[in-house]
């Protein structure tokens, strides 16, 4: 489901990997608890890109773009804590792990450049 947008097509094709390794935690390993934190937060980080592309100004954008951003230092909690309790392969961690690591990078950039530039141009301010 290509998108068009660097991060929205990164999050989903990660959100697909995160589905995958959900499956292999729950049906291989018998893991539920972990597993099924990471798939929740895995996932959310997409959807929430998705929704801030309506975002209805910029601070909303903003906002929905942090909320990603925070999703996704939580999923990075939890594939190090499944990778290291011994639930996660190695191979299966270095995909997952290499992927979220550029997300939370993009996604720390968009917030940084757009809160920014809101600063810098003054939008969103309102005078009296």
């Amino acid at each position: 489901m290509p998108t068009g947008s660097d991060i929205a097509d990164r999050s989903y094709a990660f959100a697909l990997r995160v589905v995958n390794a959900y499956k292999y935690l729950t049906t291989v390993k018998g893991e539920h608890v972990m597993s099924k934190q990471l798939r929740r937060s895995g996932t959310a980080i997409g959807a929430l890109i998705c929704e801030a592309k309506f975002a209805q100004s910029r601070a909303d954008f903003v906002n929905k773009m942090s909320i990603a951003l925070k999703e996704a230092n939580e999923t990075i909690y939890w594939v190090n804590l499944l990778h290291d309790s011994g639930y996660s392969l190695d191979n299966v961690h270095g995909s997952v792990f290499g992927g979220i690591n550029e997300i939370t990078a993009i996604l720390a950039a968009i917030v940084k450049s757009t809160k920014a530039n809101t600063h810098k141009y003054g939008i969103g301010k309102t005078t009296t």
